[in-house]
């Protein structure tokens, strides 16, 4: 491997474990409350933020593009938690009648605009390998606090404080990875550690990490797609995971 893919590959991989640090927890959370889709739709909603912002003419990674997708996302959070406290019975079905209406809405807005296949496939794959350590001293930050609030004060702020700092999460992840690998890194290592009673979310990190690394390192070999690739490795990582914890377990379970 030569020093031009490692140096597109280093940044990508920090920016894949910024991505794992901050959505393992939240995506433990999301599966302990039943509500697997409103990454999706948060994502989605952060998404049309972004495009909203495109139609104006702003940069794409301008202050004013992160206001406005922040915003989208927040008010889609803050529309969320109050469906939870009037109808949780029905709130998966708003949460998918909320995506499909935020993904045909940036469809919408892209309708008359030359570069519209590019900038749907940019938010839904992302383009982790343009990524630079100058464009993560702003994620970082953000990310230092949204951990440090959720180690600290998860068990305190409610649903209300999840959904804020979900949806502030989510938006710049969504601008890093793209909204298929943001969700594949909320819910696949998740899925994988939610039989494991102690060290969940140190299994969950090992997972997303050795997905990550993983999928950038067959996608930097084989010449493919890297957002597509590391879903794959996340998804295969984490049922080879899986398995060896169900053996585990039914084996501790025979034992005398």
């Amino acid at each position: 491997m030569n020093t031009l893919e490692l140096s597109i590959l280093l940044p990508a991989m920090l920016a894949g474990s910024l991505v794992v640090l901050t959505h393992i927890p939240l995506g433990q959370e999301v599966l302990r409350r039943g509500i697997i889709f409103i990454d999706l739709a948060i994502a989605q909603i952060a998404g049309l933020g972004v495009i909203a912002a495109y139609s104006f003419g702003w940069e794409t990674h301008g202050w004013e593009v992160q206001i406005v997708a922040v915003s989208t996302a927040l008010t889609g959070a803050l529309f969320l938690y109050w469906c939870e406290k009037s109808w949780p019975d029905v709130q998966e079905a708003i949460i998918g009648v909320l995506f499909i209406l935020a993904a045909t809405a940036g469809i919408l807005l892209l309708a008359n605009n030359p570069h519209a296949g590019e900038h749907i496939k940019e938010l839904l794959v992302g383009q982790i390998l343009w990524i630079t350590y100058e464009s993560l001293i702003p994620v970082i930050i953000v990310y230092a606090l949204v951990l440090t609030a959720w180690f600290t004060l998860h068990k305190r702020i409610g649903s209300l404080g999840f959904y804020a700092i979900f949806a502030v999460t989510v938006t710049l992840s969504v601008q890093l990875v793209g909204i298929y690998l943001v969700f594949a890194s909320l819910i696949i290592p998740a899925l994988a550690t939610r039989m494991i009673q102690g060290h969940r979310l140190w299994v969950g990190y090992a997972i997303g990490l050795m997905g990550y690394a993983t999928g950038l390192l067959v996608s930097a070999i084989f010449d493919l797609p890297s957002g597509a690739v590391i879903v794959w490795a996340l998804a295969t990582i984490a049922i080879l995971a899986a398995s060896y914890i169900s053996v585990f377990k039914s084996t501790s379970k025979t034992q005398p």
